[in-house]
Protein backbone atom coordinates (compact mmCIF):
# COMPACT_ATOMS: atom_id res chain seq x y z
CA UNK A 1 0.00 0.00 0.00
CA UNK A 2 2.74 2.37 0.46
CA UNK A 3 5.80 1.83 -1.79
CA UNK A 4 8.03 4.59 -0.31
CA UNK A 5 10.46 5.40 2.21
CA UNK A 6 10.06 8.10 5.23
CA UNK A 7 11.85 10.53 2.79
CA UNK A 8 9.70 9.49 0.25
CA UNK A 9 6.61 10.04 1.93
CA UNK A 10 8.08 13.14 3.75
CA UNK A 11 8.25 14.49 0.09
CA UNK A 12 4.74 13.60 -1.30
CA UNK A 13 2.84 15.22 1.91
CA UNK A 14 4.59 18.11 1.23
CA UNK A 15 4.19 18.61 -2.57
CA UNK A 16 0.26 17.36 -1.00
CA UNK A 17 -0.40 19.96 1.26
CA UNK A 18 1.29 22.52 -1.11
CA UNK A 19 -1.14 21.70 -3.47
CA UNK A 20 -3.55 22.24 -0.92
CA UNK A 21 -2.41 25.47 -0.11
CA UNK A 22 -2.79 26.67 -3.46
CA UNK A 23 -5.65 25.45 -4.89
CA UNK A 24 -7.11 27.09 -1.35
CA UNK A 25 -6.14 29.91 -2.15
CA UNK A 26 -8.22 30.62 -5.42
CA UNK A 27 -11.10 28.74 -3.12
CA UNK A 28 -10.38 32.10 -0.81
CA UNK A 29 -10.81 34.61 -3.45
CA UNK A 30 -13.83 32.45 -4.94
CA UNK A 31 -15.82 32.87 -1.82
CA UNK A 32 -14.46 36.07 -1.82
CA UNK A 33 -16.23 36.88 -4.46
CA UNK A 34 -19.48 34.75 -4.31
CA UNK A 35 -18.53 32.78 -7.17
CA UNK A 36 -20.14 29.35 -6.39
CA UNK A 37 -18.65 27.62 -9.88
CA UNK A 38 -15.01 28.60 -9.39
CA UNK A 39 -15.51 27.32 -5.60
CA UNK A 40 -16.92 24.28 -6.31
CA UNK A 41 -13.83 23.87 -9.23
CA UNK A 42 -11.04 24.52 -7.02
CA UNK A 43 -12.36 22.54 -3.77
CA UNK A 44 -12.94 19.62 -5.92
CA UNK A 45 -9.33 20.39 -7.25
CA UNK A 46 -8.15 21.15 -3.60
CA UNK A 47 -10.15 17.60 -2.22
CA UNK A 48 -8.31 15.44 -5.15
CA UNK A 49 -4.69 15.59 -2.99
CA UNK A 50 -6.95 13.19 -1.01
CA UNK A 51 -6.72 10.94 -3.48
CA UNK A 52 -3.32 9.88 -2.71
CA UNK A 53 -2.40 6.34 -2.16
CA UNK A 54 1.25 7.33 -1.24
CA UNK A 55 0.88 8.22 1.90
CA UNK A 56 0.83 6.17 5.38
CA UNK A 57 -2.11 7.05 7.72
CA UNK A 58 -0.45 9.24 9.92
CA UNK A 59 1.04 11.15 6.88
CA UNK A 60 -2.58 11.09 5.28
CA UNK A 61 -4.17 12.46 8.37
CA UNK A 62 -2.08 15.38 8.30
CA UNK A 63 -3.06 16.04 4.61
CA UNK A 64 -6.76 15.84 5.94
CA UNK A 65 -6.15 17.99 8.31
CA UNK A 66 -5.08 20.12 5.82
CA UNK A 67 -8.23 20.37 3.71
CA UNK A 68 -10.58 19.59 6.61
CA UNK A 69 -9.37 23.10 7.58
CA UNK A 70 -10.31 24.71 4.26
CA UNK A 71 -14.31 22.92 4.16
CA UNK A 72 -15.28 25.18 7.32
CA UNK A 73 -14.92 27.83 5.41
CA UNK A 74 -17.00 26.07 2.33
CA UNK A 75 -19.68 25.12 4.53
CA UNK A 76 -20.60 28.81 6.13
CA UNK A 77 -20.72 29.92 2.21
CA UNK A 78 -23.15 27.17 1.54
CA UNK A 79 -25.38 28.36 3.87
CA UNK A 80 -25.76 31.75 2.59
CA UNK A 81 -27.84 31.23 -0.05
CA UNK A 82 -27.83 35.30 -0.88
CA UNK A 83 -24.56 34.66 -1.43
CA UNK A 84 -24.25 32.50 -4.00
CA UNK A 85 -27.89 32.15 -5.06
CA UNK A 86 -28.78 28.40 -5.33
CA UNK A 87 -30.98 26.81 -3.09
CA UNK A 88 -29.70 24.11 -1.21
CA UNK A 89 -31.69 21.27 -3.18
CA UNK A 90 -30.42 22.37 -6.46
CA UNK A 91 -27.04 22.68 -4.29
CA UNK A 92 -26.98 18.86 -3.45
CA UNK A 93 -27.89 17.75 -6.82
CA UNK A 94 -24.74 20.68 -8.53
CA UNK A 95 -21.92 18.98 -6.45
CA UNK A 96 -22.70 15.25 -7.64
CA UNK A 97 -21.16 16.55 -10.88
CA UNK A 98 -17.97 16.84 -9.66
CA UNK A 99 -15.64 14.44 -11.93
CA UNK A 100 -13.78 12.25 -9.22
CA UNK A 101 -15.77 10.16 -6.58
CA UNK A 102 -13.73 11.26 -3.75
CA UNK A 103 -14.00 15.29 -4.33
CA UNK A 104 -17.65 14.89 -4.96
CA UNK A 105 -18.48 12.59 -1.63
CA UNK A 106 -16.75 15.37 0.49
CA UNK A 107 -18.77 18.26 -1.09
CA UNK A 108 -21.80 16.11 -1.05
CA UNK A 109 -20.97 15.30 2.78
CA UNK A 110 -20.78 19.78 2.85
CA UNK A 111 -24.06 20.16 1.56
CA UNK A 112 -25.25 17.04 3.14
CA UNK A 113 -24.45 18.50 6.41
CA UNK A 114 -26.21 22.62 4.92
CA UNK A 115 -29.47 20.56 3.66
CA UNK A 116 -30.20 19.25 7.14
CA UNK A 117 -29.87 22.37 8.86
CA UNK A 118 -32.34 23.76 6.09
CA UNK A 119 -34.93 21.03 7.35
CA UNK A 120 -35.84 21.29 3.69
CA UNK A 121 -35.79 17.48 4.03
CA UNK A 122 -36.04 15.12 6.23
CA UNK A 123 -32.71 14.85 8.51
CA UNK A 124 -33.15 10.66 8.29
CA UNK A 125 -33.39 10.84 4.49
CA UNK A 126 -30.33 12.89 3.96
CA UNK A 127 -28.37 11.06 6.18
CA UNK A 128 -29.50 7.64 4.63
CA UNK A 129 -28.29 9.00 1.29
CA UNK A 130 -25.05 10.30 2.16
CA UNK A 131 -23.68 6.74 4.23
CA UNK A 132 -24.90 4.81 0.97
CA UNK A 133 -23.28 6.86 -1.17
CA UNK A 134 -19.81 6.90 0.87
CA UNK A 135 -19.90 3.08 -0.33
CA UNK A 136 -18.55 4.19 -3.36
CA UNK A 137 -15.10 4.74 -1.49
CA UNK A 138 -13.54 1.42 -0.64
CA UNK A 139 -10.14 2.34 -0.43
CA UNK A 140 -9.50 1.63 3.17
CA UNK A 141 -7.63 5.23 4.02
CA UNK A 142 -9.64 7.35 1.83
CA UNK A 143 -12.66 5.21 2.25
CA UNK A 144 -12.02 5.66 6.75
CA UNK A 145 -11.13 9.00 6.50
CA UNK A 146 -14.28 10.35 4.15
CA UNK A 147 -16.80 8.46 6.48
CA UNK A 148 -14.64 10.02 9.30
CA UNK A 149 -15.86 13.26 7.58
CA UNK A 150 -19.59 12.12 7.38
CA UNK A 151 -19.68 11.67 11.14
CA UNK A 152 -18.02 14.27 12.20
CA UNK A 153 -20.30 16.96 9.97
CA UNK A 154 -23.83 14.73 10.83
CA UNK A 155 -22.90 14.68 14.46
CA UNK A 156 -24.82 17.13 15.91
CA UNK A 157 -27.86 16.87 13.51
CA UNK A 158 -28.91 13.49 14.34
CA UNK A 159 -32.53 13.23 14.15
CA UNK A 160 -32.78 11.97 18.83
CA UNK A 161 -35.24 12.94 21.55
CA UNK A 162 -35.21 16.69 21.79
CA UNK A 163 -33.52 17.33 18.70
CA UNK A 164 -34.43 20.27 16.56
CA UNK A 165 -34.71 17.12 13.57
CA UNK A 166 -36.38 14.68 14.94
CA UNK A 167 -38.73 13.30 12.72
CA UNK A 168 -41.21 10.68 13.37
CA UNK A 169 -42.35 8.52 16.20
CA UNK A 170 -39.13 6.20 15.57
CA UNK A 171 -36.56 9.07 15.27
CA UNK A 172 -33.76 7.99 17.49
CA UNK A 173 -33.91 4.63 15.73
CA UNK A 174 -33.47 6.28 12.47
CA UNK A 175 -30.40 7.95 14.00
CA UNK A 176 -29.08 4.82 15.86
CA UNK A 177 -29.83 3.18 12.13
CA UNK A 178 -27.37 5.37 10.65
CA UNK A 179 -24.30 5.57 13.14
CA UNK A 180 -24.58 1.89 13.35
CA UNK A 181 -24.34 1.72 8.83
CA UNK A 182 -21.42 4.08 9.08
CA UNK A 183 -19.55 2.18 11.69
CA UNK A 184 -19.89 -0.89 10.11
CA UNK A 185 -18.68 0.34 7.09
CA UNK A 186 -15.59 1.84 8.83
CA UNK A 187 -15.01 -0.87 10.72
CA UNK A 188 -14.68 -2.94 7.53
CA UNK A 189 -12.25 -0.49 5.94
CA UNK A 190 -10.36 -0.21 8.91
CA UNK A 191 -10.01 -4.43 9.29
CA UNK A 192 -8.87 -4.29 5.60
CA UNK A 193 -5.67 -1.99 6.71
CA UNK A 194 -4.32 -4.82 8.31
CA UNK A 195 -0.68 -6.07 7.12
CA UNK A 196 0.15 -9.50 6.42
CA UNK A 197 3.42 -8.66 5.12
CA UNK A 198 7.25 -9.36 7.22
CA UNK A 199 7.04 -9.05 10.70
CA UNK A 200 9.10 -5.88 11.05
CA UNK A 201 7.40 -3.67 8.21
CA UNK A 202 3.54 -5.33 9.94
CA UNK A 203 4.46 -3.83 13.04
CA UNK A 204 4.92 -0.72 11.70
CA UNK A 205 1.88 -1.14 9.95
CA UNK A 206 -0.03 -2.18 12.96
CA UNK A 207 1.55 0.54 15.01
CA UNK A 208 0.27 3.07 12.27
CA UNK A 209 -3.25 1.40 12.11
CA UNK A 210 -3.50 1.20 15.79
CA UNK A 211 -3.36 5.15 15.79
CA UNK A 212 -6.64 5.27 13.68
CA UNK A 213 -8.77 3.43 15.84
CA UNK A 214 -10.35 6.38 17.21
CA UNK A 215 -12.20 7.69 14.27
CA UNK A 216 -13.89 4.08 14.64
CA UNK A 217 -14.55 4.32 18.21
CA UNK A 218 -16.36 7.78 17.79
CA UNK A 219 -18.93 6.27 16.23
CA UNK A 220 -19.59 4.26 19.40
CA UNK A 221 -19.06 7.57 21.16
CA UNK A 222 -21.89 8.97 19.47
CA UNK A 223 -24.38 6.25 20.12
CA UNK A 224 -23.94 6.84 23.86
CA UNK A 225 -24.51 10.26 23.52
CA UNK A 226 -28.05 9.75 21.71
CA UNK A 227 -31.03 10.70 24.09
CA UNK A 228 -33.15 7.88 22.62
CA UNK A 229 -30.77 4.84 23.02
CA UNK A 230 -32.79 3.26 25.86
CA UNK A 231 -31.81 -0.03 27.72
CA UNK A 232 -34.68 -1.72 25.78
CA UNK A 233 -32.81 -0.51 22.09
CA UNK A 234 -29.65 -0.98 23.57
CA UNK A 235 -30.07 -4.38 24.44
CA UNK A 236 -32.10 -5.25 21.26
CA UNK A 237 -30.49 -3.27 18.25
CA UNK A 238 -27.08 -1.19 19.57
CA UNK A 239 -25.15 -3.89 21.29
CA UNK A 240 -25.99 -7.06 18.84
CA UNK A 241 -25.01 -5.13 16.04
CA UNK A 242 -21.97 -4.16 17.41
CA UNK A 243 -20.88 -7.27 18.93
CA UNK A 244 -21.80 -8.99 15.30
CA UNK A 245 -18.74 -6.48 13.93
CA UNK A 246 -16.33 -7.28 16.95
CA UNK A 247 -17.00 -11.80 16.54
CA UNK A 248 -16.93 -11.25 12.77
CA UNK A 249 -13.89 -9.20 11.91
CA UNK A 250 -11.57 -11.49 13.89
CA UNK A 251 -9.01 -8.68 13.76
CA UNK A 252 -7.29 -8.81 17.49
CA UNK A 253 -6.51 -4.94 17.20
CA UNK A 254 -10.21 -4.45 16.67
CA UNK A 255 -12.19 -6.77 18.82
CA UNK A 256 -10.01 -5.37 21.79
CA UNK A 257 -10.25 -1.72 21.15
CA UNK A 258 -14.02 -1.72 20.57
CA UNK A 259 -14.52 -3.96 23.65
CA UNK A 260 -13.27 -1.47 25.32
CA UNK A 261 -15.18 1.14 23.73
CA UNK A 262 -18.21 -0.43 24.44
CA UNK A 263 -17.54 -1.08 28.22
CA UNK A 264 -16.50 2.99 28.58
CA UNK A 265 -19.22 4.25 26.43
CA UNK A 266 -22.45 2.92 27.48
CA UNK A 267 -24.25 3.18 30.99
CA UNK A 268 -23.00 0.42 33.89
CA UNK A 269 -27.06 -0.10 34.18
CA UNK A 270 -27.08 -1.54 30.32
CA UNK A 271 -23.73 -3.62 31.35
CA UNK A 272 -25.11 -5.08 34.00
CA UNK A 273 -28.59 -6.00 32.32
CA UNK A 274 -26.91 -6.99 29.48
CA UNK A 275 -24.18 -9.26 30.84
CA UNK A 276 -25.69 -12.76 28.76
CA UNK A 277 -25.02 -10.79 25.29
CA UNK A 278 -21.59 -8.95 26.42
CA UNK A 279 -19.95 -12.02 28.03
CA UNK A 280 -21.43 -14.66 25.15
CA UNK A 281 -18.82 -12.54 22.71
CA UNK A 282 -15.77 -12.79 24.81
CA UNK A 283 -14.84 -16.96 24.21
CA UNK A 284 -15.33 -16.06 20.82
CA UNK A 285 -12.40 -13.54 19.89
CA UNK A 286 -9.20 -14.00 18.81
CA UNK A 287 -6.60 -16.95 20.86
CA UNK A 288 -4.42 -13.66 20.71
CA UNK A 289 -6.87 -10.78 22.07
CA UNK A 290 -5.83 -9.79 25.65
CA UNK A 291 -9.51 -10.76 26.52
CA UNK A 292 -8.36 -10.34 30.37
CA UNK A 293 -8.25 -6.95 30.54
CA UNK A 294 -11.26 -6.38 28.93
CA UNK A 295 -13.19 -8.51 31.32
CA UNK A 296 -11.32 -6.93 34.48
CA UNK A 297 -11.82 -2.99 32.99
CA UNK A 298 -16.38 -4.62 32.76
CA UNK A 299 -15.47 -5.95 36.62
CA UNK A 300 -14.05 -2.97 37.60
CA UNK A 301 -17.04 -0.48 36.44
CA UNK A 302 -19.44 -2.80 37.80
CA UNK A 303 -17.64 -2.50 40.98
CA UNK A 304 -17.79 1.37 40.96
CA UNK A 305 -21.30 0.95 40.14
CA UNK A 306 -22.24 -0.83 42.81
CA UNK A 307 -20.49 1.50 45.23
CA UNK A 308 -22.31 4.18 44.43
CA UNK A 309 -25.66 3.49 46.09
CA UNK A 310 -26.72 0.62 47.69
CA UNK A 311 -29.74 1.34 45.93
CA UNK A 312 -28.37 -0.55 42.84
CA UNK A 313 -26.72 -3.97 44.63
CA UNK A 314 -30.71 -5.88 44.38
CA UNK A 315 -29.79 -5.63 40.40
CA UNK A 316 -26.75 -7.37 40.91
CA UNK A 317 -28.65 -10.78 42.78
CA UNK A 318 -31.37 -10.41 40.15
CA UNK A 319 -29.04 -10.84 37.24
CA UNK A 320 -27.22 -13.11 39.03
CA UNK A 321 -23.80 -11.22 37.70
CA UNK A 322 -21.20 -13.64 40.18
CA UNK A 323 -22.59 -16.32 38.37
CA UNK A 324 -22.43 -15.18 34.76
CA UNK A 325 -18.75 -13.50 35.50
CA UNK A 326 -17.58 -16.95 36.67
CA UNK A 327 -19.11 -18.66 34.22
CA UNK A 328 -17.53 -16.32 31.88
CA UNK A 329 -13.97 -16.52 32.94
CA UNK A 330 -14.19 -20.25 32.76
CA UNK A 331 -15.38 -20.62 29.53
CA UNK A 332 -12.54 -17.69 28.46
CA UNK A 333 -9.93 -19.69 30.17
CA UNK A 334 -11.14 -22.79 28.06
CA UNK A 335 -11.64 -20.84 24.79
CA UNK A 336 -7.76 -19.37 25.58
CA UNK A 337 -6.23 -22.55 25.93
CA UNK A 338 -2.96 -20.74 25.57
CA UNK A 339 -3.82 -18.16 27.77
CA UNK A 340 -0.33 -17.61 30.13
CA UNK A 341 -0.94 -18.49 33.60
CA UNK A 342 -0.74 -14.95 34.85
CA UNK A 343 -3.69 -14.30 32.49
CA UNK A 344 -6.15 -16.38 33.96
CA UNK A 345 -4.70 -15.57 37.56
CA UNK A 346 -5.54 -11.76 36.97
CA UNK A 347 -8.88 -12.97 35.74
CA UNK A 348 -9.48 -14.14 39.24
CA UNK A 349 -7.79 -11.47 41.22
CA UNK A 350 -10.78 -9.56 39.12
CA UNK A 351 -13.20 -11.51 39.73
CA UNK A 352 -12.51 -11.40 43.46
CA UNK A 353 -12.10 -8.34 43.73
CA UNK A 354 -15.23 -7.03 42.34
CA UNK A 355 -17.18 -10.28 44.70
CA UNK A 356 -15.36 -8.46 47.79
CA UNK A 357 -16.92 -5.52 46.83
CA UNK A 358 -20.09 -6.33 45.51
CA UNK A 359 -20.85 -9.57 47.79
CA UNK A 360 -18.34 -8.97 50.97
CA UNK A 361 -20.87 -11.13 53.08
CA UNK A 362 -21.03 -13.87 50.88
CA UNK A 363 -17.72 -15.91 51.83
CA UNK A 364 -18.70 -18.86 49.82
CA UNK A 365 -18.59 -16.79 46.57
CA UNK A 366 -15.47 -15.65 47.47
CA UNK A 367 -14.02 -19.57 48.12
CA UNK A 368 -15.40 -20.46 44.51
CA UNK A 369 -12.89 -17.93 42.99
CA UNK A 370 -10.06 -19.04 45.08
CA UNK A 371 -11.29 -22.73 44.04
CA UNK A 372 -11.54 -21.93 40.61
CA UNK A 373 -7.81 -20.61 40.57
CA UNK A 374 -6.99 -23.54 42.05
CA UNK A 375 -8.86 -26.13 39.26
CA UNK A 376 -6.53 -23.88 36.97
CA UNK A 377 -3.13 -24.32 38.24
CA UNK A 378 -3.77 -28.11 39.18
CA UNK A 379 -1.69 -30.53 37.73
CA UNK A 380 0.95 -27.52 36.57
CA UNK A 381 4.41 -27.20 38.31
CA UNK A 382 4.71 -24.69 41.44
CA UNK A 383 4.37 -21.05 39.80
CA UNK A 384 7.71 -19.39 38.76
CA UNK A 385 6.18 -16.60 36.66
CA UNK A 386 7.24 -13.83 38.85
CA UNK A 387 3.72 -11.73 37.18
CA UNK A 388 1.81 -14.57 37.80
CA UNK A 389 3.43 -15.25 41.47
CA UNK A 390 2.70 -11.78 42.15
CA UNK A 391 -1.30 -11.98 41.44
CA UNK A 392 -1.71 -14.75 43.04
CA UNK A 393 0.06 -12.84 46.40
CA UNK A 394 -2.55 -10.09 45.71
CA UNK A 395 -5.23 -12.51 45.39
CA UNK A 396 -4.45 -13.94 48.67
CA UNK A 397 -4.06 -10.22 50.22
CA UNK A 398 -7.25 -9.03 48.95
CA UNK A 399 -9.62 -11.01 51.67
CA UNK A 400 -6.99 -10.34 54.46
CA UNK A 401 -7.59 -6.09 53.63
CA UNK A 402 -11.25 -6.54 52.72
CA UNK A 403 -12.17 -8.30 55.77
CA UNK A 404 -9.21 -7.17 58.29
CA UNK A 405 -9.43 -10.45 59.76
CA UNK A 406 -7.63 -13.40 59.50
CA UNK A 407 -10.37 -15.71 61.14
CA UNK A 408 -12.41 -15.16 58.17
CA UNK A 409 -9.71 -16.03 55.66
CA UNK A 410 -9.20 -19.46 57.74
CA UNK A 411 -12.42 -20.39 57.36
CA UNK A 412 -12.04 -20.11 53.63
CA UNK A 413 -11.19 -24.02 52.33
CA UNK A 414 -9.80 -22.94 49.21
CA UNK A 415 -6.96 -20.24 50.78
CA UNK A 416 -4.33 -22.52 51.60
CA UNK A 417 -4.44 -24.35 48.52
CA UNK A 418 -3.70 -21.44 46.61
CA UNK A 419 -1.13 -20.56 48.84
CA UNK A 420 0.49 -24.23 48.08
CA UNK A 421 0.86 -23.16 44.69
CA UNK A 422 3.33 -20.26 45.77
CA UNK A 423 7.18 -20.88 45.47
CA UNK A 424 8.87 -21.52 48.68
CA UNK A 425 10.14 -17.78 48.99
CA UNK A 426 7.14 -16.07 48.13
CA UNK A 427 4.55 -18.81 50.72
CA UNK A 428 7.11 -17.23 53.17
CA UNK A 429 6.69 -13.97 52.44
CA UNK A 430 2.59 -14.59 52.32
CA UNK A 431 3.01 -15.98 55.41
CA UNK A 432 4.65 -13.01 56.99
CA UNK A 433 1.96 -10.93 55.84
CA UNK A 434 -0.77 -13.30 57.65
CA UNK A 435 1.27 -12.48 60.70
CA UNK A 436 1.51 -8.91 60.27
CA UNK A 437 -2.07 -8.36 59.76
CA UNK A 438 -2.97 -10.33 63.33
CA UNK A 439 -0.40 -8.05 64.71
CA UNK A 440 -1.51 -5.14 62.76
CA UNK A 441 -5.28 -5.80 63.43
CA UNK A 442 -4.95 -7.74 67.13
CA UNK A 443 -6.92 -10.69 66.17
CA UNK A 444 -7.58 -12.81 68.66
CA UNK A 445 -6.94 -16.45 67.27
CA UNK A 446 -9.05 -18.71 70.13
CA UNK A 447 -9.83 -21.73 69.26
CA UNK A 448 -7.40 -25.20 68.20
CA UNK A 449 -9.56 -25.29 64.83
CA UNK A 450 -8.28 -21.99 63.96
CA UNK A 451 -4.90 -22.45 64.89
CA UNK A 452 -4.52 -25.83 63.08
CA UNK A 453 -5.48 -24.25 59.79
CA UNK A 454 -3.02 -20.99 60.56
CA UNK A 455 -0.43 -22.96 61.24
CA UNK A 456 -0.72 -25.12 58.29
CA UNK A 457 -0.64 -21.41 56.54
CA UNK A 458 2.60 -20.16 57.53
CA UNK A 459 4.50 -23.86 57.94
CA UNK A 460 6.77 -22.14 55.60
CA UNK A 461 8.53 -19.98 58.28
CA UNK A 462 7.79 -22.89 60.72
CA UNK A 463 9.75 -25.57 59.07
CA UNK A 464 11.90 -26.57 55.66
CA UNK A 465 9.55 -26.59 52.87
CA UNK A 466 10.08 -29.09 50.65
CA UNK A 467 13.55 -28.45 48.18
CA UNK A 468 14.60 -25.51 50.91
CA UNK A 469 17.49 -26.26 53.83
CA UNK A 470 18.12 -23.86 56.51
CA UNK A 471 21.55 -23.10 55.11
CA UNK A 472 20.22 -21.53 52.28
CA UNK A 473 18.49 -18.55 54.39
CA UNK A 474 19.55 -15.11 54.85
CA UNK A 475 20.48 -15.00 58.63
CA UNK A 476 18.49 -11.74 59.22
CA UNK A 477 15.49 -12.64 57.36
CA UNK A 478 15.44 -15.67 58.97
CA UNK A 479 15.30 -14.06 62.71
CA UNK A 480 12.81 -11.49 61.60
CA UNK A 481 10.78 -14.40 60.31
CA UNK A 482 11.16 -16.52 63.68
CA UNK A 483 10.76 -13.12 65.79
CA UNK A 484 7.30 -13.12 63.70
CA UNK A 485 6.12 -16.61 64.65
CA UNK A 486 7.04 -15.78 68.32
CA UNK A 487 4.88 -12.71 68.79
CA UNK A 488 2.01 -14.73 67.10
CA UNK A 489 2.26 -17.61 69.67
CA UNK A 490 1.89 -14.89 72.06
CA UNK A 491 -1.06 -13.63 70.69
CA UNK A 492 -2.76 -17.29 70.81
CA UNK A 493 -5.70 -17.30 73.75
CA UNK A 494 -8.36 -19.00 75.25
CA UNK A 495 -9.97 -17.89 78.57
CA UNK A 496 -11.34 -21.84 78.68
CA UNK A 497 -8.77 -23.44 80.25
CA UNK A 498 -9.12 -26.61 78.28
CA UNK A 499 -9.51 -25.03 74.92
CA UNK A 500 -6.43 -23.01 75.77
CA UNK A 501 -4.91 -26.38 76.50
CA UNK A 502 -5.40 -27.71 73.23
CA UNK A 503 -4.03 -24.40 71.35
CA UNK A 504 -1.11 -24.60 73.17
CA UNK A 505 -0.62 -28.56 72.04
CA UNK A 506 -1.40 -27.33 68.37
CA UNK A 507 1.13 -25.43 68.44
CA UNK A 508 3.80 -27.53 69.82
CA UNK A 509 2.98 -30.15 67.08
CA UNK A 510 3.57 -27.79 64.92
CA UNK A 511 6.99 -25.82 66.07
CA UNK A 512 8.71 -29.22 66.85
CA UNK A 513 8.99 -30.02 63.00
CA UNK A 514 11.11 -26.44 63.14
CA UNK A 515 14.59 -28.52 63.32
CA UNK A 516 17.37 -27.31 65.50
CA UNK A 517 17.84 -23.59 64.18
CA UNK A 518 14.51 -22.56 64.77
CA UNK A 519 13.02 -24.39 68.08
CA UNK A 520 15.13 -21.64 69.80
CA UNK A 521 12.72 -19.13 69.08
CA UNK A 522 9.89 -20.74 68.79
CA UNK A 523 9.62 -22.63 72.08
CA UNK A 524 10.16 -20.20 74.62
CA UNK A 525 6.96 -17.86 73.79
CA UNK A 526 5.18 -21.55 73.86
CA UNK A 527 6.53 -22.32 77.60
CA UNK A 528 5.56 -18.60 78.88
CA UNK A 529 2.04 -19.47 77.55
CA UNK A 530 1.64 -22.48 78.93
CA UNK A 531 2.94 -21.40 82.26
CA UNK A 532 0.37 -18.54 82.18
CA UNK A 533 -2.20 -20.84 81.89
CA UNK A 534 -0.54 -22.51 84.95
CA UNK A 535 -0.97 -19.78 87.10
CA UNK A 536 -4.48 -19.59 86.26
CA UNK A 537 -5.54 -22.95 86.97
CA UNK A 538 -3.65 -22.58 90.31
CA UNK A 539 -5.34 -18.88 90.99
CA UNK A 540 -8.67 -20.83 90.81
CA UNK A 541 -10.49 -22.95 93.54
CA UNK A 542 -8.99 -26.01 94.86
CA UNK A 543 -11.68 -28.40 92.88
CA UNK A 544 -9.87 -26.77 89.69
CA UNK A 545 -6.80 -28.46 89.99
CA UNK A 546 -8.69 -31.87 90.21
CA UNK A 547 -6.73 -34.65 87.66
CA UNK A 548 -10.56 -35.35 86.21
CA UNK A 549 -9.91 -32.72 84.65
CA UNK A 550 -8.58 -32.05 81.03
CA UNK A 551 -6.13 -29.22 81.76
CA UNK A 552 -4.74 -29.61 85.13
CA UNK A 553 -1.12 -27.99 86.52
CA UNK A 554 0.89 -31.32 86.42
CA UNK A 555 -0.29 -31.84 82.40
CA UNK A 556 0.59 -29.18 81.74
CA UNK A 557 4.14 -29.05 83.28
CA UNK A 558 4.71 -32.85 81.75
CA UNK A 559 4.08 -30.95 78.66
CA UNK A 560 6.56 -28.22 79.11
CA UNK A 561 9.05 -30.81 80.01
CA UNK A 562 9.08 -32.69 77.15
CA UNK A 563 9.10 -29.64 74.88
CA UNK A 564 12.24 -28.01 76.71
CA UNK A 565 13.66 -31.49 76.29
CA UNK A 566 13.60 -31.39 72.72
CA UNK A 567 16.18 -28.26 73.24
CA UNK A 568 19.09 -30.56 74.63
CA UNK A 569 19.22 -31.40 70.32
CA UNK A 570 19.77 -27.93 69.58
CA UNK A 571 21.75 -28.06 71.88
CA UNK A 572 21.09 -24.87 73.82
CA UNK A 573 21.07 -25.98 77.17
CA UNK A 574 21.49 -22.49 78.67
CA UNK A 575 18.15 -21.54 77.33
CA UNK A 576 16.85 -24.95 78.39
CA UNK A 577 18.34 -24.40 81.63
CA UNK A 578 16.55 -20.70 81.90
CA UNK A 579 13.74 -22.25 80.57
CA UNK A 580 12.93 -25.39 83.39
CA UNK A 581 14.27 -22.71 86.46
CA UNK A 582 10.83 -20.68 84.94
CA UNK A 583 9.06 -23.54 84.90
CA UNK A 584 10.69 -24.50 88.63
CA UNK A 585 9.72 -20.87 89.67
CA UNK A 586 6.06 -20.96 89.05
CA UNK A 587 5.74 -24.03 90.57
CA UNK A 588 7.92 -23.13 94.06
CA UNK A 589 5.33 -20.44 93.99
CA UNK A 590 2.74 -22.66 94.33
CA UNK A 591 4.69 -25.45 95.84
CA UNK A 592 4.03 -28.05 93.27
CA UNK A 593 7.35 -29.62 93.26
Amino acid sequence: MILGGIEDEEKWLAEGIAAIQHNAFYLHRALDANNLREALKYSAQMLSELRTSKLSPHRYYQLYMRAFDELRGLEIFFKDESRHGVSVVDLYELVQHAGNILPRLYLLCTVGSVYIKSKEAPAKDVLKDLVEMCRGVQHPIRGLFLRSYLAQVSRDKLPDIGSEYKGDADTAMDAVEFVLQNFTEMNKLWVRMHYQGPGRVREKQEKERSELRDLVGKNLHVLGQIEGVDLEMYRDTVLPRVLEQVVNCKDELAQYYLLDCIIQVFPDEYHLQTLDTLLGACPQLQPTVDVKTVLSQLMERLSNYASSSEDVLPEFLQVEAFAKLSSAIGKVTEAHVDMPIVGAVTLYLSLLTFTLRVHPDRLDYVDQVLGACVKKLSGKPKLEDSRATKQIVALLSAPLEKYNDVVTALTLSNYPRVMDRLDNETNKLMAMVIIQSIMKNYTCISSADKVEVLFELIKGLIKDLDGTTGDELDEEDFKEEQNSVARLIHMLYNGEPEEMLKIICTVKKHIMTGGPKRLPYTVPPLIFSALRLVRKLLCQDGDAVGEELPATPKKIFQLLNQTIEALSSVPSPELALRLYLQCAEVGHDFTLL
